[in-house]
């Protein structure tokens, strides 16, 4: 896949993360998009070190999940780190 693959399905990835979890983000959609794309990354890295799967083609399901998983990881992570800077 392409970067230009990779792309699409971190941003597609990243809003989806943003449906299943709601929420006010302190960056906005930019931000949001930013997080989709690396967690596509993340995602696919973390699934091949643990040999559960890689990201292939495009149209893949376990592509889409994969990428959707590590949107959601990323994200998570990122509501706590910048719900905690806010807060102090």
């Amino acid at each position: 896949m392409g970067i230009l693959g990779w792309i699409v399905l971190g941003l597609l990835a990243g809003a989806i993360a943003k449906a299943i979890m709601p929420g006010d983000d302190p960056g906005g959609i930019i931000v949001t998009m930013l997080i989709g794309i690396v967690g596509a990354i993340v995602g696919g890295l973390i699934a091949s070190a643990l040999n559960i799967g890689e990201l292939g083609s495009f149209f893949d399901l376990g592509t889409w999940i994969i990428a959707i998983l590590g949107a959601l990881l990323l994200l998570g992570i990122y509501r706590m780190v910048a719900g905690n800077r806010a807060a102090t």
